[in-house]
């Protein structure tokens, strides 16, 4: 109906709803079919609805006439709708007793117990690991300051990391708000809240969710990382690397090597990364053919787990702390890498699609 049609039209159309209603309603033979005639009716782009949008072009001597029309008729829709939807419910329960018999006392269908997924299983392993050498666990927002996230830990204002392309944002300082907020891109924030919050020594793992802008057959916009990092007098490298290497024959296998290459993060110095012997063609077992053929380590033995060094003095200084006095070390490791190496999972996303094919696996 155009909307310049006179009151004759409007009421004209109204009487050709008010003939077709009863019929459209009566002759549904479900609740999902009598609701889907109720909404052609009455729902949002229902055709009494739209007819209701037309009452500003009424003339306003026939507004009360036209309104109660439309009311009426409205509540005679409401009225059958659920009458019908009380006879429907009524049929089917009558169905239901009449019905062939049920034994009740027939055995149910059996449940597939559910199993915990690999990433949160890792994580379990992982705070056990560390709990046992004297870790504490830590926790903390998912949303984060970019002083705590960044600045704190080093980073130059011009780095890669702090870029629109690289970092969910918030909100921004420049763009007027009261301080700038990202998603964080790395569990080391909890680094810096523990760090403000307590004094030495102090060591503290702290598992959790990040976010990047990453997404191929090896990243994912959001994944898991575990930070861990201590805190006291005279630390040194030497205990880092007895800390990683315990880690790693722990998790993965008793026999397995570690060897650490010199490596640049904004927050520590030195820094590096770890390798482990790869845990897919097994060099420990001298196989030399296998492990020449192997396309997961190709060919090296060898397979990167995480980076980790002694924390830059500029943390310290920024989180209260005197660096002449304390030493530290800090690492972290991306969860879904670790689980990817320890069940031997091809592509990151099988850990996020829930297919119950592959997760019933673990």
């Amino acid at each position: 109906m155009s909307e310049g049609a006179p009151i004759e039209t409007a009421l004209s159309e109204l009487a050709r709803i008010e003939a077709a209603y009863e019929a459209a309603l009566s002759g549904a033979h479900d609740e999902q079919e009598l609701r889907r005639e109720r909404a052609k009716l009455l729902g949002g782009e229902g055709e009494l609805t739209k007819l209701m949008r037309f009452m500003p072009k009424i003339p306003n001597e026939r507004k009360k006439e036209f309104g109660q029309k439309v009311n009426g008729l409205k509540r005679a829709i409401e009225a059958l709708f659920e009458a019908r939807l009380e006879a429907i419910e009524a049929e089917a329960r009558k169905a239901e007793l009449e019905g062939p018999y049920l034994d009740v006392t027939m055995p149910s269908r059996a449940r597939t117990p559910g199993r915990i997924h690999p990433i949160a299983r890792v994580e379990d392993e992982l705070i056990e690991i560390f709990g046992s050498l004297g870790f504490e666990l830590a926790d903390g927002p998912l949303i984060d300051t970019h002083a705590n996230c960044f600045d704190r830990l080093g980073f130059p204002p011009d780095h890669p990391a702090t870029d629109m392309q690289d970092t969910f944002f918030i909100t921004r300082k420049e763009l007027g708000a009261e301080e700038t907020t990202l998603l964080r891109t790395h569990t080391s924030t909890l680094q810096i809240r523990e760090m403000m919050k307590r004094k030495p020594p102090l060591a503290v793992i702290a598992p959790g969710t990040v976010f990047r802008r990453d997404d191929d057959a090896t990243h994912s916009p959001m994944f898991y990382q575990l930070e861990g990092f201590l805190v006291d007098r005279d630390v040194s490298f030497a205990e880092l690397k007895g800390v990683l290497t315990l880690f790693a024959r722990r998790l993965f296998h008793e026999e397995i090597s570690v060897r650490f290459r010199p490596s640049y993060f904004p927050f520590v110095e030195p820094g590096g990364e770890v390798d482990i012997s790869c845990v897919f063609c097994k060099p420990w077992e001298k196989d030399e053919a296998r492990t020449a053929s192997c396309r997961i380590c190709k060919g090296t033995g060898w397979l990167e787990v995480l980076g980790c060094g002694m924390i830059h003095p500029v943390v310290f200084e920024n989180v209260g702390y005197d660096p002449r006095e304390v030493s530290g070390f800090a690492f972290g490791m991306g969860l879904d890498r670790i689980a990817m190496l320890k069940y031997g999972v091809p592509n990151i996303r099988l850990l996020y699609e829930n297919d119950h094919r592959f997760l019933s696996g673990f």
